[in-house]
């Protein structure tokens, strides 16, 4: 094997999804610069504007996930996937990797697959504590199963999986001043703050929770929001804001800098994606967290109950956001003895190196593959 290695990388379509890739990018390169590496993404995701703006090269393919309802787009997924198998294929072949790696999300499948079936080794990273459908199939080829939880044998080859956690974006762990944090959102030094996150696409029912609320927050001379809703819903919900007229709510489409508003975080409102608990856990934050309803598996409920049950995280249902979620962060903001519990509980389940990790394992494979 020469020392300039070939790695593609495949998935996407979620922050989550997206930047644990990236980082994992980072840390093969940073292990070995003359790596070299390829993403492949779906077209018309996130992926493809991400990937480019980190400084990695990516393709994508036509691929669309298929709908649990029924629905016309059901019909072209299958064209959709045909036409992605043929170009995942194309990619591999023409490339020709030392290896594969797979972090979720639709390109993820045809690529994986394609791969395995060219002979080039595959590496999987399961980011939840209960895989989808799509993992399960292709663990069966992989050589490591790379995972975040523990008791994953139920799903996958016990001698294949690597207890790993989520690789996390590299600028999360660097020393933030807090003065530095809150000129940047223009927020007030002397307020608490919460900070409400729906993912990067933001989230309905968080958003709908917090306009429910807003005269309990009013109330609060005391405490201060920083609000990620989501760029669907921000112009919307902008004018909603300017009617009630708050001066402790920072409303944004997207929060580029998360180190940033992590460093002036009191408590976390947020989803319960697996890199965002990753992320949670190695900063050691207070959070109430709101499993999405929409996911395959249910898998962000049972990511949430995995720290619920250890008294790490608060859980409250999506369906209950407009009764719920802003009266939990508030007795959470005011109960400092059950704040700092959940601090250093959620502590427990942080991995400090995960991506270096994983790209150890990818380079121990690349190896034995030569």
């Amino acid at each position: 094997m020469s020392d300039k290695l070939k790695i593609i990388i495949s998935g996407g379509g979620t922050g989550g999804h997206i930047f644990p890739a990236i980082s994992i990018a980072d840390a093969l390169k940073a292990r070995n610069p003359e790596t070299e590496i390829l993403f492949v993404g779906a077209k018309g995701r996130m992926e493809m504007e991400k990937v480019p703006a980190a400084g990695y090269d990516i393709v994508g393919l036509p691929v669309a996930g298929f709908q649990r309802r029924l629905t016309w787009k059901n019909i072209t997924f299958f064209f959709k996937l045909a036409a992605s198998m043929l170009k995942a294929r194309r990619v591999v072949r023409s490339f020709a990797p030392d290896v594969a790696i797979g972090v979720g999300g639709y390109a993820s499948g045809p690529v994986l697959k394609a791969a395995a079936s060219a002979g080039v080794p595959t590496v999987l990273q399961e980011q939840n504590s209960y895989p989808g459908v799509t993992n399960k199939i292709l663990a069966r080829k992989a050589k490591k199963i790379c995972v975040a939880y523990p008791n994953m044998e139920r799903f996958f080859p016990p001698s294949r999986i690597v207890q790993t956690g989520n690789p996390v974006r590299k600028n999360l762990l660097e020393t933030i001043e807090r003065a530095t944090a809150l000129k940047e959102f223009e927020l007030d030094g002397e307020r608490k703050t919460i900070l409400v996150v729906g993912g990067s696409l933001g989230a309905g029912s968080i958003n709908k929770g917090l306009i429910s609320s807003l005269e309990a927050i009013r109330e609060r001379e005391d405490v201060q929001v920083l609000w990620q809703c989501g760029k669907y819903y921000h112009q919307d919900l902008d004018q909603q804001l300017k009617t009630h007229g708050l001066d402790n709510v920072k409303l944004m489409p997207f929060i580029a800098r998360m180190d940033l508003a992590y460093g002036v975080a009191d408590v976390v409102v947020s989803r319960a994606g697996a890199g965002t608990i990753s992320e949670l856990a190695l900063l050691g934050k207070a959070s109430v967290l709101v499993p999405s309803p929409n996911v395959s598996e249910d898998h962000q409920t049972k990511n949430a109950m995995s720290l619920v049950k250890e008294g790490a995280a608060i859980l409250v249902a999506d369906n209950e956001t407009e009764e719920k979620l802003v009266k939990e962060a508030l007795v959470l903001l005011d109960d400092i003895d059950h704040k700092k519990q959940l601090e250093e509980k959620i502590k427990l389940f942080a991995h400090n190196n995960s991506a270096d990790q994983i790209a150890e394992e990818v380079e121990k494979i690349a190896k034995e593959k030569a």
